[in-house]
């Protein structure tokens, strides 16, 4: 069962509803669900790997990923339980920044994370600034509960598919269904699309 913080109040801002997914509302709050308790990784045991159908499988230590061009993304995010928000700032490594290191033309990718979580995605949905490791939000550190010490952000797809606590993308000549897809929810997750669940 999914955990939703205490502190949630569902307060419902003005905005631009051309902005609005179909079937979503508006907060001005961070709402945090999770399928299990929050992983804390000390950040001297923290990496990100790349594997798999890649040229050069690399792993970066939290202070090699610290080195890396960080950039700042101010984006709106959609979860699949219908709140979106707008306008939230981001830092982190762009993704096809590591990608332009490991070098990789597969066309699917799985993500994982601290505590066992997976999700999968087309490579074409992180790549072209589309997806970022990012490690601060609203200028301070990723808070664990929201994915920290590093989560995955791709905004434009429903928020189960930005991995909170990401260890690594593991790059695939054949799709391979994550946790939430297993468990029945859609395999792409396009909230312009209402892709909530399978056969959406």
């Amino acid at each position: 069962m999914a955990i939703i913080s205490p502190g949630f109040r569902g307060r419902r801002p003005q905005i631009d509803p051309s902005r609005l997914p179909p079937g979503q509302y508006a907060t001005e709050d961070f709402p945090v669900l999770s399928a299990g308790p929050t992983p804390h990784t000390p950040l001297r045991e923290w990496s990100l790997t790349i594997r798999g159908v890649v040229d050069r499988p690399t792993t970066w230590s939290w202070s090699e990923f610290g080195a890396l061009p960080h950039v700042t993304i101010t984006t709106d995010i959609h979860c699949v339980t219908k709140w979106s928000k707008f306008d939230t700032v981001w830092g982190g490594v762009s993704l096809d920044t590591l990608l332009e290191i490991v070098g990789t033309r597969a066309p699917f990718v799985t993500a994982w994370s601290d505590g066992g979580y997976t999700t999968n995605l087309p490579a074409q949905a992180i790549t072209g600034g589309k997806a970022w490791i990012a490690s601060e939000f609203g200028g301070e550190p990723l808070h664990p509960e929201h994915g920290g010490p590093a989560r995955l952000l791709v905004p434009k797809l429903y928020f189960w598919k930005s991995a909170k606590w990401i260890r690594g993308l593991e790059f695939r000549n054949e799709d391979e269904p994550g946790f939430w897809e297993v468990n029945g929810y859609h395999n792409f997750g396009d909230p312009w699309k209402e892709q909530r669940y399978q056969g959406d």
